[in-house]
């Protein structure tokens, strides 16, 4: 049993050193690549050395992304936004033959009944229900925020390893999914501050707040503090202010934080303050009361937090 694995190996091996030794007869060159064509190409002058290698993709052609779609014969990819990572079936809800028609009431009846008992076969045990119950509460308040696909793959990704250390126990699973939410957003880049991730969710932003800093203790999280100048563009968005607006607001960030102004600050806060005072300065002029609105923090933030900017550029 050995021996055709083994020769196996030394035929991989012997196309590897040919792959590696390969040199262009034009110009000597060892720069060789394979193009779309599965053509072996010089990448110096061109020279195409081989043209008859093995096409690995699909027998079928397509033109564009539909129709890829269509003739693919692959299942969808592992996800960890699923409890049991996407790897079990489902029975379709259309009640239609492969050829598309219509069954009779029989097989409809069927159908239910099948398609009712492979949902509750889909978890084992109380453990698997609750993970596909917290599973489900992340991709709900995530699509809620509007955060890419990436985040919810990540708040995953935590929720299962604070599950795994034993996190969970004596806390609320939706404090927990809400807490790897948001651990998530900040992980990856996504400005979400701990007020709209409460908005979202059914547990305070106390509790919120206090299971975050609990879960990213446990489990190591390095996370860096939370950069103003990501709100800038959501919040400029928000109220119909231009590129220069977003431009003047970012600089007098940095102005601030070399001042040492953003210690102890609220993000939020900061951020809305400095679109206020860029406002002002590009003849954009917006009030504190819709800034605020945007942000979400009080009109006293934004006065306290403007003063001292101003000061830090200068402006009296």
């Amino acid at each position: 049993m050995e021996r055709p694995s083994r020769q196996r190996q030394q035929e991989r091996d012997v196309e590897q050193e040919a792959e590696e030794t390969l040199s262009c007869p034009e110009c000597g060159s060892a720069e060789i690549v394979a193009d779309a064509d599965h053509e072996l190409v010089c990448d110096d002058c061109g020279l195409v050395i081989d043209e008859r290698q093995i096409d690995r993709g699909p027998e079928w052609r397509a033109f564009n992304h539909s129709e890829r779609q269509s003739k693919s014969r692959v299942g969808a990819p592992i996800t960890e936004t699923m409890h049991d990572k996407g790897l079990t079936t489902t029975i379709d809800w259309k009640d239609k033959d492969a050829y598309g028609r219509s069954l009779s009431s029989e097989k409809r009846s069927q159908m239910h009944r099948l398609r009712k008992w492979q949902e509750r076969i889909r978890t084992k045990d109380a453990g698997e229900r609750n993970l596909q119950f917290a599973l489900s509460e992340i991709d709900r308040m995530a699509s809620a925020l509007g955060v890419p696909r990436s985040v919810r793959e990540v708040a995953s990704v935590i929720y299962r390893r604070a599950l795994d250390e034993d996190l969970i126990r004596g806390r609320s699973i939706e404090g927990v999914a809400t807490s790897a939410l948001y651990a998530a957003c900040r992980q990856e880049g996504i400005p979400r501050s701990l007020d709209e991730v409460a908005e979202v969710s059914r547990v305070p932003q106390k509790e919120i707040g206090r299971t975050y800093r609990y879960i990213s203790q446990e489990l190591g999280l390095e996370l860096k503090p939370v950069d103003p100048k990501q709100f800038v563009p959501r919040f400029a968005s928000a109220l119909d202010l231009s590129e220069e607006v977003q431009t003047k607001a970012t600089e007098i960030i940095d102005v601030s934080a070399e001042e040492g102004l953003l210690s102890g600050k609220s993000p939020t806060g900061f951020a809305a303050a400095a679109i206020y005072a860029a406002s002002l300065l590009c003849n954009e002029k917006k009030t504190q009361r819709e800034v605020a609105s945007v942000a979400q923090v009080t009109e006293v933030t934004i006065r306290n937090r403007y003063q001292e900017q101003i000061e830090a550029m200068g402006f009296r």
